[in-house]
């Protein structure tokens, strides 16, 4: 196991950050498998620039911990979901696990500029925008993907 691995092995072995599988984030890819994509981005990218990995890390990690189906209706959820789920995240997160203030705030603030109050730290607006590109690059493969299954059922039909 390497470095990247030891930093969330208590995150995602938890029973909760696991049940992430469970919630569809972006086209076709889980919350848990987005929040994968974020924290290990953020850890090559914050390694490399010589900034807190760990903190961003296990940050990307939980920044999508809000437990619900955003694409269902809202139900008992309250407010739109760009503008509550990472308070809810956070809350989540610091339940289940002994987060700093520097970990709480890049959760809180991964939404940012929705959030309109920005990040404190340099490894929040690297979450921020770590999360934002891995979601286009999810989105993007999505796409490729179904175009590619849509080209060969059109070749079967020739």
């Amino acid at each position: 196991m390497g470095e990247f691995e030891d930093i969330i092995k208590d995150i995602v072995e938890n029973d909760t950050v696991q049940s992430m599988k469970g919630y569809r984030q972006h086209c076709n890819v889980s919350c848990f498998e987005h929040s994968y994509n974020v924290a290990r981005v953020c850890y090559r990218v914050a390694k490399r620039f010589g900034l807190d990995y760990v903190s961003v890390t296990r940050a990307g990690m939980l920044h999508d911990l809000f437990l619900y189906d955003w694409h269902a209706p809202k139900g008992e959820r309250k407010g739109f979901h760009a503008f509550t789920h990472a308070k809810c995240a956070c809350r989540n997160a610091t339940r289940l696990f002994n987060l700093t203030k520097k970990e709480q705030d890049m959760i809180e603030k991964h939404m940012w500029p929705v959030t309109i109050i920005p990040p404190k730290s340099i490894e929040g607006f690297l979450l921020t925008f770590v999360d934002k590109y891995c979601a286009i690059m999810e989105s993007i493969d999505s796409f490729k993907k179904r175009k590619k299954k849509i080209s060969k059922k059109q070749q079967k039909i020739i």
